[in-house]
């Protein structure tokens, strides 16, 4: 019997004025508990990808100023003129160093929560240093408040450990597939290093020697890595608790297990191969297999190279070159200031209420039957989204206690022009069937009906998310022994 939807609470937190969209999310989650010292806490406070707190308020964006690559991954197949893919390695346009350091400018004041530059592609940064470095440069100059960070496949990045520390750049992300050269020779069919190209084992061995170098050069330096890993169903899936392993006695502050994209409309070797990705399901048990050993980042929305916005959100079309360099910048450091002190009393508050629920609904039972529910959220940490509306849901893990995010799950657009398609919503049930629950601001009658159908309970409500889970939890238990 499925109970029909509850309104559970009304909330008296309000959202802090932004002049900017609200949207989705992106950030850190751990898996462990780790005492970080008050600097290491600063470092990754107002950080999206590092931060899965942050990433609820926070945004990031990318440029695109590396088109070169030096490897080629059986997983990635750049373009740079697309507007309708969002996967890393894809591109509207690309920008000169100048034209960069001008979007992001501007970006900063239209969007002044948005803290973190990246660059990620669409090729390697490392392979094109001239212009990745040049772009950091006019960047720190002129916006010094916005963290830089870079992505890379780790070949060069021993060279380069020097500019990098001189730069200020904090934050490094390495993607590293594999710690055993003949699995990484399935994944990489060729390593083009110091003017020659090495195809199959020779060259991996080598991008896994630089890898390691390069991972160790970071922690020696002080400088922040995240670790990117493709989780690739029978080539590295049980391999990567050894990559796991591995990254943490090199230093790793933080590891990404993100699932293979092998559409075949995409347009890669595996693609083109059938290689299947992995099931939520799959992911999310070889990230619970590593969590144990270091901070799992569960947040990832694997994004485009010229991504802007809150992590889930993609407003990289509201700014085309066409666009951008007809507006004048709007960086005004004492705006932005303003603004983020906003968003930290928000999240005082938002900490202030979830430490009261879970003092108020913490169960004594001994052996907490764990429940998974789906959120519709904008961000902030609340339950805020239409069903309608969502493009996602985030799913978060409950047991009476803890409120813990696990990942999120993509779904296509079930209001479309005011209606919905029951093709739309069979789908969104099955990404969600293994949840008991979903939250949401507000959802329609026909949804809601064959939601209960499926046996997923629908609560509308606008709340923190920890604060309804915990409430639904309560209810859940007491439904559960009332039957």
């Amino acid at each position: 019997m499925t109970p029909p939807s509850t309104g559970l609470i009304t909330s008296s937190i309000t959202e802090p004025t932004i002049q900017a969209k609200s949207g989705g999310c992106g950030g850190c989650s751990s898996s462990t508990t780790v005492e970080m010292d008050e600097k290491l806490q600063e470092r990754i406070a107002k950080h999206p990808c590092y931060s899965e707190e942050a990433h609820h308020h926070y945004a990031r964006m990318h440029v695109a100023v590396a088109p070169a690559c030096n490897i080629q991954c059986n997983y990635c197949n750049r373009k740079y003129d697309c507007a309708n893919e969002s996967r890393p390695g894809v591109v509207s346009e690309l920008l000169t160093p100048e034209e960069a350091a001008h979007k992001v400018l501007v970006i900063a004041g239209k969007i002044p929560q948005m803290t973190v530059l990246g660059i990620a592609g669409p090729g390697d940064p490392l392979a094109n240093p001239d212009k990745t470095f040049r772009t950091f440069e006019l960047i720190a100059e002129k916006a010094p408040d916005i963290k830089l960070c870079l992505s890379t496949n780790g070949l060069m990045l021993p060279e380069y450990i020097d500019r990098i520390k001189q730069l200020n750049i904090d934050h490094v992300t390495i993607t590293i597939n594999m710690v055993d050269p003949e699995i990484g020779a399935k994944i990489y069919p060729w390593v083009h290093y110091k003017r020659k190209r090495y195809r199959g084992i020779e060259g991996v061995k080598i991008l896994h020697e630089k890898q390691m170098e390069g991972l160790q050069a970071l922690k020696e330096a002080d400088i922040l890595c995240k670790v990117n890993s493709v989780m690739i169903p029978g080539i590295n899936d049980e391999h990567l608790v050894e990559v796991n392993k591995v990254i943490r006695s090199k230093g790793a502050f933080l590891h990404n297990i993100m699932p293979l994209i092998s559409a075949p409309e995409h347009g890669t070797h595996f693609g083109l191969t059938g290689q299947r990705g992995p099931t939520p399901r799959e992911l999310k048990a070889v990230q619970d297999k590593c969590a144990g050993n270091m901070k799992m980042m569960r947040h990832c929305r694997q994004c485009r190279a010229d991504a802007v916005g809150l992590l889930g959100e993609d407003r990289s079309q509201e700014f085309t070159k066409d666009k951008f360099l007809e507006m004048a910048p709007e960086y005004d450091l004492s705006k932005r200031q303003e603004v983020h002190a906003g968003i930290e009393k928000f999240r005082e508050e938002l900490k202030a209420a979830k430490e009261a629920v879970e003092t108020l609904h913490t169960t004594s039972l001994q052996n907490r039957p764990k429940i998974l529910v789906a959120v519709a959220t904008k961000g902030g940490g609340l339950v805020n989204q239409h069903f309608g509306h969502a493009k996602e849901f985030q799913v978060y893990e409950v047991d009476g206690k803890e409120v813990r995010f696990i990942g999120h799950r993509k779904i296509d657009h079930y209001c479309q022009g005011g209606y919905g398609e029951t093709a739309t919503l069979e789908n969104i049930i099955e990404a969600i069937a293994d949840c008991k629950a979903v939250f949401v601001a507000k959802i329609g009658d026909c949804p809601k009906e064959k939601l209960h159908a499926a046996g997923i309970q629908t609560v509308e409500t606008y709340d923190v998310i920890d604060k309804v889970a915990l409430e639904y939890y309560q209810q859940y238990l007491q439904e559960k022994v009332s039957s």
